[in-house]
């Protein structure tokens, strides 16, 4: 890994702008319903990055969708648990209030922009929608707004592409429109989802940079979902690793990486291409079981070389040595 670790981390000196507490996302399969995100709990502070990782299907973007109150009805659901956003519980707050804040207190960036953007519609007025909406704007302060939102993320010559479509966006640039539309309200928490997924390494960096900035400035509380352990520890002050709906573990950005604890977290960070030594890459073994088919306990065992009998049971998350802030939900890594 080549990228410097952020070490700036925010104390625990402002409320959370986001809280989520005892969290349960539950997905029908045919007429039955399973825990797909089991439990989970965390917050985020303004100013602080909360990076969730681990492998496709753990979970990670059924989180944001779920905090978004974005679950497709009828196939997920929230089950258990409290979402609060900006000091609203949006767990028990009806359709309505859910609606007023998905885009005003918090805003979210979807994986892939071309799929996210209206292909049919201006991307100045795909900006200005938001304002129009959620702060009764006119359409013409609105697009005005949008305008100063394009040069905001920098895009180029932003007032003659309000008029463009997604299609004449390179990738990177529809990826500053999915930020300027997410941040058009000002909202508390943000959410990212895979920000720099089919990115080039250079405009990857400018994408994360530009978000680090704008972040700063606005006092964000930023939630990054992303599978690159490199952009973990360039940008996030702490990381929950997930596995099958659980958090294995979780703790500061530098604790992580200086002495990861969860066998899943020593296999991530073993299966990572390095450019400082000639290690071999270690392939974790087995596969993902499916959401039909997972253990009942800890959810890893099945592919762990460190698995016994107990871990039929799951086990709670532990602190790692005498560090109450880093954590690992592991039987056999528990301190005597």
């Amino acid at each position: 890994m080549t990228a410097a670790l952020r070490d700036d981390f925010i104390p625990d000196a402002e409320p959370p702008a986001l809280v989520v507490d005892e969290l349960t996302t539950q997905i029908r399969v045919g007429r039955t319903w399973y825990d797909a995100v089991r439990g989970i709990s965390f917050a985020v502070r303004p100013r602080e990055t909360l990076a969730l990782v681990g492998e496709s299907g753990c979970g990670k973007s059924l989180t944001a969708l779920s905090v978004m109150g974005l679950l497709p009805a009828g196939v997920g659901r929230v089950s258990g648990g409290r979402i609060v956003v900006d000091g609203v519980d949006m767990t028990a707050a009806d359709e309505p209030t859910r609606e007023s804040m998905r885009g005003d207190r918090i805003g979210m960036i979807f994986q892939e922009p071309m799929t996210s953007l209206n292909p049919v519609l201006p991307i100045g007025f795909q900006v200005a929608e938001s304002l129009i909406q959620h702060r009764g704007l006119s359409k013409k302060a609105a697009l005005n707004r949008a305008r100063e939102l394009l040069e905001l993320v920098r895009v180029p010559a932003a007032a003659s592409r309000l008029d463009a479509y997604p299609h004449q966006f390179s990738g990177g640039m529809r990826q500053r429109v999915m930020i300027a539309l997410a941040l058009a309200c000002d909202p508390k928490v943000l959410i990212a989802d895979e920000p720099t997924t089919a990115l080039d390494v250079t405009i990857q960096a400018q994408v994360l940079a530009l978000m680090a900035d704008v972040q700063k400035r606005e006092g964000l509380a930023l939630l990054l979902i992303t599978h690159n352990l490199g952009v973990v520890a360039s940008v996030a002050d702490r990381v929950m690793v997930m596995y099958g709906g659980d958090v294995v573990e979780s703790g500061p950005v530098r604790a992580f990486f200086a002495r990861p604890s969860h066998p899943y977290s020593e296999a991530l960070l073993a299966a990572m291409p390095r450019i400082d030594g000639d290690t071999p890459l270690q392939p974790i073994a087995g596969q993902v079981p499916t959401l039909t088919q997972m253990p009942t306990g800890c959810r890893f065992a099945t592919r762990c070389a460190l698995r016994h009998d107990r871990c039929a049971e799951l086990p709670p998350l532990t602190p790692v040595g005498d560090d109450p802030n880093h954590l690992v939900r592991c039987w056999a890594r528990m301190s005597p």
